[in-house]
């Protein structure tokens, strides 16, 4: 048997060179492409080697299970995450997830250890949302929070359908839609994730439990102008909607502040993009977030307002989620006294928390706490600690009695533990 050490020096060796930009450092694990294709083949590869059966479900997240989760009737014990990521993202925002996941199980079977309830590990696609725009589209597809029909017609900038690009990748557009089954067989989840913030820089501890999600979201902006020459039409003839984009920017810097929230303009398309030539019309993309949803509605009112009226389209919104309390405090015992820190990230634990499945998050920490760059990292040791913490995890919840817990709270109207104290911005 591998110990949990060999098991995931071999399982990140394995996975750190796929979508690695030699320049720059960053990956580029986009979903449905080639790259995310290698890392579906790795995953389904590691479930083999392991015995374990893996299921596909209508979204095409994977799912390797170890036991028959159809034949217990609360369901299994699920770990997991991501594998794709953003543009020029970092190593460990996903991967770190599904890695620790294998080398947990691995650790367990080392030690002789024979669950009593199912365990699953798994990969939801399409986490970022890089391509299609739609973060945590696997996990909101199955729960019904992603229209089917919406989910198949996303477009990537190329143009290319979410539909068309399954299709290609061998995944059949016509399966897409909320699949029960595959939530029903989820007893509880709990996603390992690196910190994409410094709350346990600044505590000194390598490993926390999680305590809730901000409520975020991400809007598109049309801005409308003139196509004309650059060298020849006068200033005060221009219609440049570079100017309503500037004023866009600084106005969600200053909105976010006024409200408590965090704002950003990321993402910018320009027609036609030409040195020479003022823009015929900008689109822009808004991502909000902030410990309470009405300072967020807030600050895309704001930015709509400068956007002179053009409005803002909201492409997607996820409600606070605060993770149940009872299963977030047995784990923080369990790993002794673990630090409860909430985050301004959306992940799937909160899509499914938020649908009705018991969830909860473990964070690793991360030293420079910077996150969706190729500056992201975490100590070998953190990892291991993670790990083993994931394991302990495991090793509790495959042998008590089903979770009974409080439902995750969405868009509550009062304070929650942690709300207030993010531990970073991704998903």
């Amino acid at each position: 048997m591998t110990s949990g050490r060999e098991s995931f020096d071999a399982l990140w060796t394995a996975i750190e060179p796929v979508g690695r930009d030699g320049r720059t450092g960053g990956y580029r694990r986009f979903a449905w492409t080639a790259e995310d294709a290698t890392l579906r083949e790795w995953f389904a590869g590691e479930a083999a080697a392991r015995g374990l059966d893996l299921v596909v479900d209508r979204a095409g997240n994977q799912w390797a299970w170890w036991g028959d989760p159809d034949a217990a009737p609360s369901g299994g014990v699920v770990v997991g995450s991501h594998l794709d990521s953003v543009p020029d993202g970092g190593a460990y925002d996903g991967p770190l997830g599904v890695v620790s996941a294998f080398a947990a199980l691995d650790a367990l079977r080392a030690g002789g250890f024979e669950p009593a309830r199912p365990i699953g590990v798994v990969n939801f696609v399409d986490e970022e949302g890089a391509r299609f725009g739609v973060a945590c589209a696997g996990s909101r597809i199955i729960t019904g929070a992603l229209d089917a029909d919406r989910a198949r017609g996303l477009r990537d900038g190329d143009g290319t359908t979410m539909a068309e690009a399954m299709a290609r990748a061998g995944h059949d557009p016509a399966r897409v839609g909320p699949d029960p089954e595959a939530l029903r067989r989820v007893g509880v989840f709990v996603e390992l994730h690196v910190e994409q913030g410094r709350g346990l820089v600044d505590l000194g501890r390598p490993v926390a439990v999680a305590s809730s999600i901000w409520p975020h979201g991400r809007w598109r902006l049309e801005l409308l102008g003139e196509a004309d020459h650059a060298g020849t039409t006068r200033l005060a003839d221009r219609r440049d909607p570079m100017l309503t984009l500037a004023s866009v920017i600084t106005t969600a810097r200053s909105a976010a502040a006024a409200h408590g929230c965090v704002a950003t303009i990321g993402k910018v398309h320009v027609t036609p993009n030409g040195v020479n030539a003022i823009p015929s019309a900008v689109h822009a993309w808004l991502d909000a977030r902030g410990p309470y949803e009405p300072g967020v509605r807030a600050v895309v009112g704001e930015v709509a307002q400068a956007a002179g009226g053009a409005g803002a389209a909201e492409e997607s919104f996820t409600a606070a989620t605060v993770f149940p309390a009872g299963l977030r405090d047995r784990l923080a015992a369990l790993l002794d006294d673990a630090p409860v820190l909430g985050t301004g990230a959306g992940h799937d634990a909160g899509i499914l928390a938020a649908a009705g499945v018991p969830a909860a998050m473990l964070f690793v920490r991360n030293p420079t706490g910077v996150s969706h760059s190729p500056a992201e990292h975490a100590s070998y040791e953190d990892c291991l600690a993670g790990v083993a913490a994931l394991a302990r995890v495991i090793e509790k919840l495959a042998v008590e009695d089903p979770v009974v817990d409080t439902p995750a709270i969405e868009n509550p109207g009062v304070e929650n533990p942690g709300v207030g104290d993010p531990a970073g911005g991704a998903g």
